[in-house]
């Protein structure tokens, strides 16, 4: 097959703002609290110049936020683990050897497994950059080896201090997070299902209930079947992420645990049954979880159903294992190493003191696929250039006093967390002067250096950066559709085949319907990505979208099959059924 031809690069889009996350300030105010109390003790003790090793510990309050209290707390011991061994062996390395080369080789290889390893384990933002930028900056800080463990100790404290503000809503709000991923989810299968009444009334094609020839529909149908798919799609990836929040709280079952999976039951009846939802009621019980008020009550379920939704939860799906994800993300870590590698090394090539800024610019960049990493591109240059005239305005203030400087710092982390959501580059206008002024805790130096070596190390890691990613190319991501498409196929088939049983157990089949609708999560996922890519083969789209219909109609058929939707109804039928 001829290789797909790349897609028009986005600049517009690249930039546009989005709406910012409803738990922005979570973040914003826990590395606030992380990296304020440590720092400003260090400028009480005069030892200002430890706190570039005490913020590495601060940034990991910038990670799970959004995963429940028992999660959160594996996820962030296990960050700080990460922090803490990428940091030993960059201080060792600096220890040990002063080839500038040398180090940024090693950079790029800690930015490769850094990638590989947040990208396999789905940690989430801020991913492998955090990390980067710690090891990198690292490597070049003048090291003996004897003092090592007098480095990393202010470092481990930290971070033990940063996990504990981070686990600490949890004793004022332990369900918090699954109440969210509740909430969002019926709000997704709310608007889901209100498209689905606008496209109805405007005769729209219902692009879950049959299948449409291509060509069949008008242009302007096409795109309103294109977007209400799309919508669908997003609805069931929020109520999969919201079932995975309650099955990470732990295998005990709870009151709280349980109204929640009932809650849950109500969005997947809202995408079997769109045209017999009230969407106003879905979004007034997720304005109801989002608050700190009781659970709203929600009717008893028929039947079993009430103890397979509401108690069996369970039951996980299988899980690939961990060295089988990360061998698919060979290609990213290629592109991450070669493009850090490259940047460090034409950094130093210009005869620059800190190639990791170029080297930390290319990790930023890598994205799930290339039209993405494009549009990081894009992001990283527009707001590091911003950012550097904002040092600017700011760094005469800040050399007034080293504790002026400490709060510009966490000023600026605490903008940083709230922009960033809404758009990388707007994010990176406040950490660009962040990072400026951490160089800076050990002793002040010329700002007009400062500027010119970080304007020039973002064009150079930007441009050096994506070239690697245009270099090695993906050519495994058709692969992994087919594989995503096999699975989801397969899935389904078996899920007619228990629906086809005359005698086939509850359990039995809600267990196939959890399966079939992971399947299809991670075949939308990785359609979405494997569509990002460039100069591969053509892509099988309308086979994916044919099998994502069929599998949403067999979901459907299971979700009625469980007594938890009326029966389709016939054109005939007028009376409106509302659940």
């Amino acid at each position: 097959m001829p290789a797909r031809r790349p897609s028009r690069l986005p600049l517009a889009d690249a930039l546009r703002l989005g709406r910012p996350p409803e738990i922005w300030f979570k973040p914003a105010l826990s590395v606030v609290v992380s990296a304020g109390v440590p720092n400003l003790l260090l400028v009480a003790l005069g030892r200002l110049d430890l706190a570039v090793y005490t913020m590495a510990g601060s940034l990991c309050a910038l990670y799970a936020h959004n995963r429940p209290y028992a999660a959160r707390a594996r996820t962030l011991a296990g960050v700080v683990l990460g922090m803490t061994a990428g940091l030993a062996v960059s201080l060792v390395t600096a220890s040990l050897t002063t080839d500038a080369a040398v180090l940024v080789a090693v950079g790029a290889a800690l930015a490769a497994v850094q990638k590989a390893l947040c990208d396999a384990t789905r940690i989430g933002p801020p991913g492998h950059v955090i990390l980067t930028f710690v090891s990198s900056a690292a490597l070049f800080a003048p090291q003996r080896l004897d003092q090592v463990p007098a480095h990393l100790a202010p470092a481990v404290a930290a971070g033990v201090w940063a996990w504990a503000v981070c686990m600490a809503p949890g004793l004022l709000r332990p369900h918090g997070p699954e109440r969210r991923a509740t909430a969002q989810a019926l709000t997704e299968a709310a608007t889901h299902a209100e498209a689905y009444g606008a496209a109805a009334t405007a005769g729209t094609p219902r692009t879950h209930d049959a299948t449409h020839a291509p060509g069949a529909a008008a242009p302007h149908a096409t795109r309103t079947a294109d977007a209400g798919h799309a919508g669908r799609a997003r609805a069931a990836a929020a109520v999969h992420a919201a079932w995975q929040a309650l099955l990470a709280t732990g295998a005990r079952t709870t009151r709280t645990r349980h109204a929640l999976g009932h809650l849950l039951v109500r969005a997947e009846v809202a995408l079997a049954a769109p045209a017999d939802t009230d969407p106003e009621r879905l979004r007034a019980w997720a304005r109801a979880l989002r608050g700190t008020g009781p659970l709203p009550h929600v009717d008893d379920l028929p039947g079993e159903a009430a103890e397979l939704h509401g108690t069996d939860i369970e039951q996980t799906l299988p899980v690939r294992p961990l060295h089988r994800r990360l061998a698919t993300l060979a290609p990213v870590a290629a592109r991450c190493f070669l493009g850090c590698a490259l940047a460090g090394w034409a950094s130093l090539a210009l005869g620059f003191d800190r190639p990791y800024w170029a080297l930390v610019t290319a990790a930023s960049l890598y994205q799930a696929n290339l039209t993405l990493t494009w549009s990081r591109s894009v992001q990283r240059v527009v707001g590091n250039l911003l950012g550097v005239l904002l040092f600017a305005a700011i760094v005469p203030l800040a050399h007034l006093h080293q504790a002026l400087l400490v709060l510009f710092c966490l000023a600026l982390s605490f903008g940083a967390e709230a922009l960033i959501g809404r758009n990388y580059w707007l994010g990176s206008v406040c950490v660009t002067p962040m990072a400026l002024l951490i160089t800076e805790f050990g002793r002040f130096q010329d700002s007009g250096e400062l500027i010119t070596e970080r304007v020039l190390d973002t064009l150079v890691g930007a441009l050096l950066g994506f070239a690697a990613a245009l270099a090695v190319t993906d050519r495994t991501a058709g692969a992994r559709l087919e594989s995503a498409l096999t699975a989801a196929e397969r899935t389904r088939e078996h899920t007619v085949r228990l629906l086809a049983a005359p005698h086939t157990a509850p359990a039995a089949l809600e267990h196939a319907r959890r399966a079939l609708a992971a399947a299809l999560v991670e075949l939308r996922g990785t359609a979405d990505a494997a569509a990002g890519e460039w100069w591969q083969r053509a892509l099988p789209l309308d086979r994916v979208v044919l099998a994502e219909q069929a599998g949403h109609r067999t979901l459907a058929e299971t979700v009625r099959r469980q007594g938890l939707t009326p029966a389709p109804r016939t054109d005939t039928q007028a009376e409106d059924v509302r659940p």
